[in-house]
């Protein structure tokens, strides 16, 4: 009989790997490279602004924490998909912040570690906006996002 989890966890990572293979063809090798001023900036100063954007954000997200469960059990008499997705919402959106969180300290010491971080933080927020259906986010946020993220890569070791 076969371990279908040591499986399942594989086939993840090469998917993982494959997708990063596939981003860093068009975003790295067919997309037109940032200055290299830009990304020593973009490098320089990122982990400063997520600091600042986190820091600023913790009295808003709590607030919505604190009313997403309020609002949470309202939202289902909208109907299941409503509270579905307002409860997913909720869910990517405080793993894409623990991810972010987590990446700040390796940021600083431009960690690969905390590169992948910002990586994943990157994907939940784009499968957030694919359950959602928010094709502005998806198209322009992700894109951007990925592409100046895979700009600055070799950066991070």
């Amino acid at each position: 009989m076969k371990n279908t989890n040591k499986q399942t966890g594989t086939d993840i990572k090469q998917l993982l790997s494959r997708l990063e293979t596939f981003i860093e063809l068009y975003a790295v090798k067919k997309a037109p490279a940032l200055p290299a001023e830009a990304k020593d900036i973009v490098v320089k100063y990122s982990p400063y602004l997520a600091a600042i954007v986190l820091i600023f954000s913790v009295p808003a997200l709590l607030t919505l924490f604190g009313l997403g469960i309020l609002i949470n059990r309202y939202a289902y008499l909208g109907g299941v998909y409503y509270g579905s997705a307002f409860s997913l919402d909720l869910l990517f959106l405080l793993a894409s912040i623990v991810l972010s969180t987590m990446a700040i300290p390796g940021l600083f010491a431009r960690k690969a570690s905390a590169w992948r971080l910002v990586y994943f933080s990157v994907l939940v927020n784009t499968l957030r906006s694919v359950v959602s259906l928010n094709l502005g986010g998806l198209i322009i946020g992700s894109a951007i996002s990925l592409y100046i993220l895979f700009q600055v890569k070799s950066y991070y070791k």
